[in-house]
């Protein structure tokens, strides 16, 4: 079995090199949240564990991929000494499939990835969005507005699916860097801007159809309901 991990804490990574070779468990580890997806985008693996240390922006890249990853269901663990409940339904409502607080006992931990791993091989349910007339399915990669089929590209319809999923909010230029392209803003931002004029000009945005992506070039992008 093998996992991905991005662990920045030398002391936690330590324990979970233990707990795994004791379990039977190979662990590749990544020194970033970017590293990590760009090798999921190029080989498979087990699982994937992120330890979000004491910032929920720490974990930023690896939850804008969960909220628009299409035909990828590897199950992915959080693990975190924030214990408290909104960073643990923060967590898995952006898309994580379990979240462990640390300290946490090496039986436990085993339990639940072997958990996972049992589930990972069952159907998993379809995931739409629908919103103001426009929608889309990430397991077909199909957008339309009141049933009438957009023509998107795989990389738009990521980037559509990360703004109509998180409606209001700003989303950085790294962020979405990191989420479509698994490469920093600065490798990817010359293309996003285009990427976002043909993505509004597909969609036909505006106040006629109810919806806009405004841009904060401090911020970003968000998609508005008007």
């Amino acid at each position: 079995m093998n996992i991905a991990c991005c662990i920045r804490n030398n002391a936690v990574l330590e324990q979970i090199r233990v707990v795994f070779r004791s379990a039977g468990f190979a662990c590749e580890v990544f020194a970033s949240d970017t590293a990590l997806l760009r090798s999921v985008n190029r080989q498979s693996y087990d699982l994937i564990l992120f330890d979000l240390a004491v910032d929920l922006h720490e974990g930023d890249g690896i939850f804008s991929w969960l909220t628009c990853r299409s035909g990828d269901h590897t199950p992915v663990l959080i693990l975190s000494p924030m214990r408290d409940a909104d960073t643990v339904a923060f967590a898995l409502n952006s898309g994580a499939d379990d979240f462990v607080a640390r300290p946490f006992e090496p039986v436990e931990l085993v339990a639940r990835i072997h958990a996972l791993l049992r589930r990972s091989h069952r159907h998993t349910a379809r995931r739409a969005i629908e919103l103001s007339g426009f929608s889309l399915n990430r397991e077909s990669n199909i957008a339309a507005y009141r049933d009438t089929p957009i023509l998107l590209t795989p990389r738009e319809f990521s980037m559509a699916w990360l703004f109509f999923s998180s409606p209001g909010v700003y989303i950085s230029r790294e962020t979405i860097g990191r989420s479509i392209w698994s490469a920093d803003s600065e490798i990817a931002g010359r293309t996003i801007e285009q990427h976002v004029y043909k993505l509004r000009k597909k969609l036909e945005l505006g106040p006629e159809r109810g919806v806009v992506i405004r841009t904060a070039y401090t911020q970003g992008y968000r998609l508005q309901i008007v």
